[in-house]
């Protein structure tokens, strides 16, 4: 039964990645963490994509000392599933400890947004003997669906889990992105994390979707250290074969695509419902707002307003995600206002 699942799943994931999937959407759910004193988990809801009122009172949904090894959640990533489940991932930190103090990652599955199974994935132990062994940041891993994993049935497509790395030992010098793909049951990493990209220099916050329009992966970074974000394009999320080497699938880096001259970083990106534009969405970590952007093309970026944050919403760093009215009613009832 879980091989036919698998290649069910499979098959239709390669026809339709789940990055594409449209979705007859009502409301839109926005996760993120609140602030470098406040790291658990915070939903907010939209009827529009912009204008965002938070659940549960204004308190966190999943706590950081239920899940973690560093007793901290942060920069929480959200993907909904072709197999009904919804999947989450996030930096397992606590600021408080410094910037270097992050070993590790968090892994969480739900059926209903509400409740989690959740994993915590410690490098040094998870990768002992390894270079992996020596990371100081694990930072904002994220999860999209690799079309092109060969399982060992036969199979392919497999959740793939992507994050960028630093290590204490020198082997990884400065932030680059890494993935590893996801076990079945989306509780641990399958093998050594493998390179993915890195512009030349430190390269983080990397959210990646799939656009149906021009077939190609499209991937939004944080150029660190200076404040921008750019992104590259691939037709393939990993090389085609041996001889390509790992990272020469993605295109040259755009011109900065922020329309603004404020630092920013936590690029996400998420189409509107029933509709072909999309949202560019980055923290503007220095100046306490969000700023969103729209395009149809994913390449030509045009400002659309600061979403103002102050009170119980203060979002730092999260995920938008377009939901339908039945589960949007279904977290006000669990998490009222």
């Amino acid at each position: 039964m879980r091989q036919f699942f698998l290649l069910l799943l499979s098959a239709f994931a390669t026809l339709t990645p789940l990055a594409s999937l449209r979705l007859a959407a009502a409301d839109y759910l926005f996760v993120y963490f609140p602030a470098n004193d406040d790291e658990n988990i915070y939903y907010a809801i939209s009827t529009d994509g912009y204008n965002y009122t938070p659940l549960n009172g204004g308190r966190c949904v999943v706590a950081a000392d239920s899940c973690t090894v560093q007793c901290g959640l942060r920069d929480p990533h959200l993907m909904r599933g072709s197999d009904g489940w919804f999947y989450m991932v996030a930096t397992d930190m606590r600021s408080a400890d410094g910037w270097d103090s992050n070993r590790g990652l968090v892994m969480m599955r739900s059926r209903d947004l509400i409740s989690w199974s959740h994993a915590a994935v410690h490098f040094p132990s998870r990768y002992a003997d390894t270079p992996f062994a020596a990371v100081t940041r694990v930072w904002a891993p994220e999860t999209i669906w690799d079309p092109n994993y060969l399982n060992t049935d036969g199979s392919r497509g497999r959740l793939m889990v992507y994050f960028s790395l630093l290590t204490a030992d020198g082997t990884i010098p400065y932030d680059k992105v890494f993935y590893c793909h996801a076990n079945d049951d989306f509780t641990d990493l399958l093998g050594e994390p493998v390179f993915l990209y890195d512009r030349g220099s430190a390269t983080i916050d990397m959210d990646i979707v799939y656009n149906p329009t021009d077939s190609l992966y499209h991937a939004f970074y944080k150029n660190e250290g200076d404040g921008g974000i750019c992104q590259v394009t691939a037709s393939r999320l990993t090389p085609c074969c041996a001889s390509q080497p790992a990272g020469s699938q993605w295109s040259a880096p755009s011109a900065p695509l922020q329309q603004t001259d404020e630092a920013v970083e936590g690029a996400g990106i998420f189409r509107l419902a029933d509709s072909d534009t999309w949202i560019l969405m980055y923290d503007c970590y220095m100046n306490g707002h969000y700023q969103f952007c729209s395009s149809t093309d994913l390449r030509h970026f045009r400002f659309e307003r600061n979403t103002a944050t102050s009170g119980k919403f203060t979002p730092r760093h999260g995920t938008v995600l377009p939901i339908t009215s039945e589960e949007a009613a279904r977290l006000r009832r669990a998490f009222p206002e």
